[in-house]
């Protein structure tokens, strides 16, 4: 855990300029990292942490008192998914390893956490940067379809919304990589954006049920961890 908070803060503090709760100097902390799962990624070379995923389980939403999500949207239409939800989020990868086959691992020791544990549903924030003043923000949200957008049922409010409609430019919007693969892999998306002023960022949150996971992605991420051999391989990988 102390691993996964230095290289968040290092991304998000030292690079992305993030006001973060420093606990602990040098770390990125809150109340929620001694209740969830830390899924790391190290390099052979040195043996430090390069990539890093957080998530909370049904179980740790509980214990923590709810999920991180629900500092930023309010998530009563989706309270009867809880027991069977989980959300990822704080992720992040070392800036001298951002290639495809550091990512395609965290998705790959998440396939695997899902496959063990078979929870239905996956949350989690997917984050815009305001950078620009929140233009391409605002417009990747107008520009989503119907079908990038989660059903009426499953919409959720955000407590400091983004006001897109005044950003918005026309522009085309520029997808970031993460949300694209969300979107790629079933996901949709749950809402208008909530502004993190902390991040300075424009969040979206994401809804992810495991029925919808897209074929494609199911191969990649979840069918190789069916077989005891291949969870033991991946486990040694990662």
């Amino acid at each position: 855990m102390r691993e996964a908070q230095r290289l968040r803060y290092k991304v998000f503090g030292e690079e992305l300029g993030a006001r973060l709760f420093e606990q602990i100097p040098g770390h990125d902390t809150d109340l929620f990292d001694p209740h969830c799962d830390h899924l790391l990624v190290r390099s052979h070379n040195t043996g430090k942490v390069i990539g890093t995923y957080r998530i909370i389980s049904p179980e740790a939403a509980k214990s923590a008192g709810s999920y991180y999500a629900e500092g930023e949207f309010s998530l009563t239409r989706l309270q009867h998914l809880r027991p069977r939800m989980i959300e990822i989020g704080r992720f992040c990868i070392h800036p001298d390893y951002r290639s495809g086959s550091v990512i395609a691992l965290l998705w790959s020791g998440l396939g695997q956490y899902i496959a063990r544990r078979d929870h239905e549903y996956l949350i989690g924030s997917a984050s815009i940067s305001m950078a620009d003043g929140g233009h391409n923000a605002a417009n990747l949200y107008q520009q989503l379809s119907e079908a990038q957008k989660a059903p009426p049922e499953c919409r959720v409010n955000p407590f400091h919304p983004l006001p897109f409609k005044q950003l918005a430019n026309g522009k085309p919007a520029v997808i970031p990589p993460l949300l694209k693969g969300y979107l790629r892999a079933g996901g949709r998306v749950c809402g208008e954006p909530a502004w993190d002023t902390d991040f300075n960022t424009a969040d979206l949150l994401f809804l992810l049920p495991m029925a919808r996971l897209n074929q494609r992605y199911e191969r990649a991420f979840l069918d190789p961890y069916r077989s005891p051999e291949r969870l033991h391989q991946s486990h040694r990988m990662l």
